[in-house]
């Protein structure tokens, strides 16, 4: 699973609007758990674009996980600049619920009660 490249014009713009977010996630001590993985993939799913935050001292876990996130999650890394990934994944289609069959058409007027006409 792992997610198209991004152009360096595509990679650009992401950073352009990435800008202004906050981090939505943050990745403690414990480090890329499952439940933090969880969290990623609902934040993707809702956001498309996200920065994330990471407590980690450690440089060289700090420049693996956006390996790992993007290849886990199918995303594309945009930035990582210090303690702070910036990570990209397009939104899935929306699948169209199918409209209810629809019934005969409503008379025009409807008197009030049932024996008037």
């Amino acid at each position: 699973m792992s997610s198209k490249p991004l152009a360096p014009a595509e990679r650009r713009a992401l950073r352009a609007r990435a800008h202004h977010l906050h981090p939505v996630v943050r990745i403690g001590e414990a480090g890329l758990t499952p439940a933090v993985l969880k969290e990623i993939d609902i934040a993707l799913n809702s956001h498309e674009l996200i920065k994330i935050r990471v407590s980690s001292d450690d440089r060289e876990r700090r420049k693996r996980l956006p390996g790992e996130i993007c290849t886990a999650l199918d995303a594309s890394p945009v930035q990582h600049i210090g303690k702070i990934l910036v990570v990209f994944r397009p939104r899935p289609e929306p699948v169209e619920p199918k409209p209810a069959p629809r019934r005969g058409k409503k008379p025009r007027f409807r008197p009030k009660r049932h024996y008037q006409n």
